[in-house]
């Protein structure tokens, strides 16, 4: 695989962020309506200007090899009640099956790491299904595992 180069996702770019995303959602065995999908893209591609609301909006990544995306990430910045600095969620990770272990994932973490950084958020954060020994042995060379158990209603 050529070299990886890491963008924000544009307007241009609805079907590849769509076909990436779709193959996230269905390796998590799950589907959202059609409404979510154009929401979510709408988010992605908004005017992230120095607003304080558009600080707060989703944001997407996309991992190219070869002027093709292969990869992509959603993050999000939002307050914490143990720190005075926002944090970072890193909500959504996603590597083509034929371009994983060719550093996609590393290098879209490291991408949020950085804008993470340059937005002054110390913390980035994220999860993971046990059952994803795959995308566990990056995260646990890149992020530290923390003893954590999720819920949810």
């Amino acid at each position: 695989m050529s070299k990886i180069t890491i963008r924000p996702v544009e307007a241009g770019d609805e079907a590849d962020w769509r076909r990436l995303w779709t193959g996230y959602l269905e390796f998590y065995e799950s589907t959202v309506a059609e409404e979510i999908y154009r929401t979510t893209f709408a988010r992605l591609v908004s005017d992230h200007d120095a607003s304080e609301a558009a600080f707060y909006e989703p944001r997407g990544l996309l991992a190219l090899a070869d002027g093709r995306p292969v990869g992509l990430v959603h993050y999000f910045f939002h307050r914490h009640c143990w720190h005075l600095e926002h944090v970072c969620y890193l909500q959504d990770l996603f590597a083509d099956p034929e371009s994983r272990g060719s550093g996609v994932g590393r290098a879209l973490i490291e991408a949020v790491y950085d804008e993470a950084d340059a937005a002054g958020c110390p913390r980035v954060y994220w999860m993971t299904q046990e059952f994803n020994a795959t995308a566990r042995k990056l995260y646990d060379r890149i992020g530290t595992l923390t003893p954590f158990i999720k819920y949810s209603r």
